[in-house]
């Protein structure tokens, strides 16, 4: 195959051979439960198709919506039938149908924006994981710190807004690239700013609305093996979702009690619940730092515990580097060719500590060793939260307390694999 044919692998709509209707069918005899599905396709310059392809080219792909049955598995339930969001999207503009990465993007953001409605709130997702999330006073502003939280990652990433995108947050959308932008409803004039962006696929999703009501709704998840066998088990839910579900850090060990002196502020407390809720959907093993009401650096997808707080801080140092040079000159620390003014801003990368001194530290299973903590503290984080349970909390604690910083348990671990 050629340079050129593989480039156009990108541009073909794979045929795909599901059926345009599913039934999937549970247990046996007068116990049979069955769902129905109907296969989702969008009409585009003529050409009515579902899915581009899966996650590579070539790879035939279909999404179905869930359009009657119920499923119950000891004491949970399948989700209802019509409690549409990413699996039924109303394709505004597009001028290419959408691929299966996509809608999962689109979905893992929902994961997390749910937990926000409150204010406005911006979820950048690649790869099923958030490149910054950020709520603000206004959705312009919601939109512009999450982008710039990590403006690399978001090149081409999916974006999804919990209020009606108005014309100014557009604007801000036009200037970049991206492959998605979701929100539940768009103000007049809005799709001709975002028109700029050529095939760029703007999905309205009127369900976005409600999405608080899927807080603490337990479904049944399926996961399938290459050998066709299933691993069923009941959907992640947080029982951490305000400040009174915190625990203050303690422990005990070899007959010794072990608390934590500082309690965090109530700026903190809010840092805390928004960090942990963010980390509720991110792909493990991960820790992130949080500050103001924004993701500093995001940590995801390692094996051990103290790497990947290294790694949230490294990408801490990078992209904060990268914002003061684009606010500054306009264009990415890696094009920059002066030596100097690059230097200047490292520098000043530095000695702000990538934008971790304030920031709140946040941990989806407990801290093995106190190495992991001892991470953060040397950046200036001034509060941890974490789910606890080690055989060694104590050295975590003691960590925090030798530098006045508080730590709350969340009781709860938040694996996402």
């Amino acid at each position: 195959m050629s340079v050129k044919d593989f480039k156009s692998t990108y541009k073909l709509i794979t045929e795909d051979h599901f059926p345009g209707n599913m039934e999937i069918s549970f247990g046996h005899g007068n116990d049979r439960q069955t769902l129905c599905y109907e296969k989702v396709t969008w009409k585009i310059e003529g050409v009515e198709r579902g899915l581009r392809y899966g996650e590579n080219p070539g790879q035939e792909a279909a999404l179905y919506k869930l359009v009657n049955g119920n499923l119950y598995l000891g004491e949970v339930t399948s989700i209802r039938a019509g409690s549409y969001l990413a699996s039924d999207v109303e394709l505004l503009k597009s001028g290419k149908h959408p691929g299966k990465t996509n809608i999962t993007d689109v979905d893992s953001a929902l994961n997390i924006l749910r937990y926000f409605s409150e204010s406005p709130c911006t979820v950048i997702v690649k790869h099923n994981n958030p490149c910054g999330v950020a709520r603000a006073s206004s959705l312009a502003e919601s939109y512009n710190r999450a982008n710039m939280a990590d403006r690399i990652a978001a090149f081409g990433g999916a974006i999804a807004l919990n209020r009606e995108l108005d014309k100014e947050t557009a604007e801000l959308i036009a200037e970049n690239y991206c492959e998605v932008v979701a929100a539940p409803s768009f103000a007049q004039g809005v799709l001709d700013i975002l028109a700029r962006r050529k095939n760029l696929r703007i999905m309205l999703i009127g369900n976005m609305e409600r999405l608080q009501e899927y807080i603490g709704e337990r479904v049944i998840e399926f996961k399938s093996l290459i050998d066709g066998g299933l691993v069923v088990q009941w959907s992640f839910t947080p029982q951490t979702l305000a400040e009174d579900d915190l625990i203050p850090a303690q422990s005990s060990y070899r007959g010794k009690e072990y608390r934590v002196r500082r309690t965090p502020t109530e700026e903190e407390f809010e840092d805390l619940i928004f960090g942990w809720l963010v980390e509720c959907g991110i792909t493990s093993n991960s820790v992130i730092y949080v500050k103001d009401g924004m993701t500093v650096g995001i940590g995801t997808g390692e094996q051990d515990r103290v790497g990947v707080a290294e790694i949230a801080r490294d990408k801490a140092y990078r992209k904060l580097a990268d914002r003061i040079c684009w606010t500054r000159y306009s264009r990415p620390l890696s094009a920059l060719s002066d030596r100097e003014a690059k230097a200047e801003i490292n520098e000043e990368a530095k000695q702000k500590r990538g934008g971790l001194l304030g920031s709140c530290m946040v941990s989806d299973a407990f801290f093995p060793f106190r190495d992991g903590v001892d991470v953060g503290i040397r950046e200036g984080v001034t509060a941890v939260i974490q789910p606890g349970g080690s055989e060694r909390d104590f050295e975590s604690i003691e960590a925090c307390n030798e530098a006045d910083v508080a730590m709350v348990f969340t009781g709860q671990r938040c694996f996402k694999h």
